[in-house]
């Protein structure tokens, strides 16, 4: 069945919040280690979904293989070249490479002749393909960060911080009282219904004549601009007349008779915009943030090399969600038909631009990779330590609202399902331990890599992929150099869409 049909018949089988229910109940039955403080940290939750289309009927079966939490990235000085080092720790990223750990697992059952559940063989000598009606879908609990977390405000969401008064205001003695008063009086004289209703006509007008002209002639602004982040950044802004309150949702604006008209803002993120590339013009309001743009991830003081999740979830809808060294074994890419976000700020119009449209134009990919958007979906439920659940359940004693330092893997393996990591390395370790394999997390690069080489030994020599068989393969650069398919695949993404994308020195890449 063709992917994009597969994709909508499967959404009449599942439905957004069957999706996050499994994903809730799944983090719900781990241990606690890792796990945020109710009430004092937060955290996003991702996960990745087999989901197998019963033979014969309009069933389907649904498990969760792989489940993530983070919020935390590494920047450029603590990388090193030994390939042990957990850089990006997001929710999204730590899904999807505990995923890789299933696949491999299921791919050395297939190569071993064993039973399984996800791969077939397909035509190609060596290759295989995914079982007859078997698709992954991902789940995130909030929108990724990045482009899709750029998201107008809405009317309903609330101010918990008070408007923070103008210069001009902070002129009387009596802190704002004399504003208060003059628009009561206001209130008695009935010109102010007509000037209320001229204000609403030409409420655009004036707001352009004010961002234009730069000056305070008509309207004198009383900021209570938003920084409200996606989950996975902390970030704070000042702006040259007042510091930005940070969970506001819209920006006053006072004209000279003390009535506020009220002017949509935007959810912003805290990923930084791809150097060379458009610059955030931080204008006030839905002018804060350039769209469309790549971004990277802040790390721990520094700006890092991760690309936001928006933007690897965009690639992923190109060049699938495999990587380059499992490119090796499959006949095609393997993409998500669905992606479901939980209850959280959201647009479907945003999720569209930052996860399908900056890709669809894409062309020319070679045999077995293809532009495939997934279906997106949102779910009525939240997760419990969302930061808007998490705010709702701080007490004072508890100190300022944080987001949660570790990172939780689960994926559906036989050995070490279970991998909490902190500061890239795995959670509770000594640096007596640091760089031994102790301290590594099963999801670094270092460690996929030797899972995937003990994949290539159990394959039979006769039954290994044309790519495989060549002897000089050594390094970790080396395997994924050999993925010519994929990397062609790349090399068409990057022309055609990504052509910022900051890809990882070589040199980061040689290890063994």
């Amino acid at each position: 069945m063709p992917a994009k049909l597969h994709s909508s018949v499967l959404c009449d089988m599942v439905t957004a919040d069957e999706i996050a229910k499994l994903c809730y109940e799944r983090f719900n039955a781990l241990p606690r280690r890792g796990k945020p403080e109710s009430g004092r940290e937060w955290t996003p939750l991702a996960a990745v979904l087999k989901v197998t289309r019963c033979a014969n009927s309009d069933t389907v079966e649904k498990e969760v293989v792989s489940l993530g939490t983070g919020t935390k990235c590494i920047g450029q000085t603590p990388m090193n070249r030994h390939g042990d080092l957990l850089n990006d720790s997001h929710a999204e990223v730590i899904a999807r490479r505990g995923c890789i750990r299933y696949l491999i697992q299921e791919l050395h059952r297939a190569v071993s002749g064993g039973d399984s559940s996800v791969f077939c063989q397909a035509d190609e000598r060596g290759k295989w393909r995914l079982q007859p009606g078997v698709s992954f879908l991902f789940f995130t609990s909030h929108t990724p960060c990045g482009d899709a977390s750029i998201i107008p405000m809405t009317d309903s969401e609330t101010q918990p911080c008070a408007p923070v008064t103008s210069m001009e205001s902070h002129k009387g003695s009596d802190g704002g009282g004399g504003l208060k008063r003059k628009a009561e009086e206001l209130r008695g004289e009935q010109s102010t219904k007509l000037l209320r209703l001229e204000e609403q006509k030409t409420e655009g007008t004036k707001l352009e004549e004010r961002q234009d002209s730069n000056t305070s002639q008509s309207v004198s602004m009383v900021l209570t601009s938003s920084t409200s982040e996606d989950p996975s950044q902390s970030h704070s802004t000042k702006t040259p007349v007042e510091t930005v309150s940070q969970a506001s949702a819209e920006l006053k604006i006072k004209n000279r008779a003390g009535l506020h008209l009220q002017v949509p803002d935007i959810h912003r993120t805290g990923a930084k915009c791809v150097p060379g590339g458009p610059a955030d013009p931080l204008h006030p309001g839905a002018g804060y943030h350039s769209t469309g743009v790549l971004r990277l991830k802040p790390g721990r003081g520094e700006p890092s090399l991760s690309l936001s999740c928006s933007d690897k979830l965009a690639r992923w809808g190109v060049l699938g969600f495999q990587g380059a060294l499992l490119s090796h074994y499959l006949q095609e890419a393997l993409y998500f038909s669905t992606v479901v976000v939980g209850k959280c700020p959201y647009s479907q119009e945003v999720m569209q631009r930052a996860l399908v449209t900056r890709c669809s134009h894409v062309s020319d990919l070679p045999a077995g990779f293809s532009v495939c958007p997934p279906v997106l979906l949102q779910s009525s439920l939240e997760f419990q330590f969302s930061k808007a659940q998490t705010e709702l359940r701080h007490q004072a004693k508890q100190g300022r609202v944080s987001p949660c330092g570790a990172a939780i893997s689960w994926c559906n393996v036989a050995e070490q399902p279970l991998d909490v990591t902190a500061n890239g390395y795995k959670h509770g370790v000594t640096k007596k331990v640091l760089g031994t394999a102790k301290s590594r997390s099963q999801l670094c690069k270092l460690e996929l890599f030797h899972s995937f080489k003990s994949l290539v030994s159990a394959t039979d020599p006769s039954a290994l992929p044309d790519s495989l068989r060549r002897t000089e393969l050594q390094t970790y650069w080396d395997y994924k150099q050999a993925s010519q398919s994929y990397q062609q695949a790349w090399q068409q993404l990057c022309s055609q869409a990504f052509p910022l994308w900051l890809r990882s020195d070589r040199d980061l890449l040689l290890f063994h």
